[in-house]
């Protein structure tokens, strides 16, 4: 589309301005006037204009003049514009994928879980949202370190083998128990303790387990 858009000679003035999280301005090649405006929001499906506010807005430009309005164009519908370069979008494109997506990922399993013991998915649902609600205000409030809890910040390994043994994916427990423990890390725990929780979190005691079931 920019090389068809190239081949019309576009006046100086008229801006191209593409809206993708994951690409740079080279996306917009040959244009030489190109823009960048990425709002750091979820659109799973459409949304009103309140969806704008407060959020963040990356925003490149080709020029300093561009990046401007588009700064401004941010602040006009309640956003906070924050310069994001090419060399910083993939990085920058990534954590919102761990952010917004993976979120859902985890949250999904943890939905699941609860299907196993005979709960509807509706029932799951309504259990679990204000738990994860109460988890992201807590970090909107401390920080990721401060808010974390849970066996992990605890150094609880007798309940962490146990989620092993029960868990039918123990790896994505032992990945994201792992990244939980550098964060309890941060937090203050104690190194005995902390190694300790990564020896649990590292012996594959769910495998063995299943293995006798069969």
């Amino acid at each position: 589309m920019a090389r068809r858009i190239a081949t019309m000679h576009p006046a100086d003035e008229l801006a191209i301005v593409h809206l993708s999280g994951a690409l740079g301005l080279d996306a917009l090649r040959p244009l030489t006037s190109v823009g960048s405006f990425h709002p750091l929001q979820s659109f799973p499906a459409p949304r009103d204009a309140s969806a704008f506010r407060g959020i963040t807005v990356a925003v490149d430009a080709s020029t300093k003049t561009l990046e401007r309005r588009l700064a401004r164009l941010a602040r006009q519908i309640g956003a906070r514009p924050k310069h994001v370069s090419d060399p910083e979008r993939v990085l920058y494109h990534a954590a919102a994928v761990f952010a917004s997506n993976y979120s859902d990922v985890v949250f999904a399993e943890a939905v699941g879980m609860l299907k196993k013991i005979g709960w509807s998915e509706p029932e799951a649902v309504a259990a679990l949202m204000p738990l994860a609600e109460g988890a992201l205000s807590n970090i909107r409030r401390l920080g990721p370190a401060g808010a974390l809890t849970g066996p992990i910040r605890r150094g609880d390994i007798d309940t962490v083998r146990r989620h092993l043994e029960a868990v039918e994916r123990p790896d994505l427990y032992r990945m994201l128990g792992l990244a939980a423990l550098e964060i309890a890390k941060e937090a203050g725990m104690q190194p005995a303790a902390a190694e300790r929780t990564r020896r649990a979190l590292t012996r594959k005691v769910a495998a063995t387990r299943r293995r006798g079931r069969s």
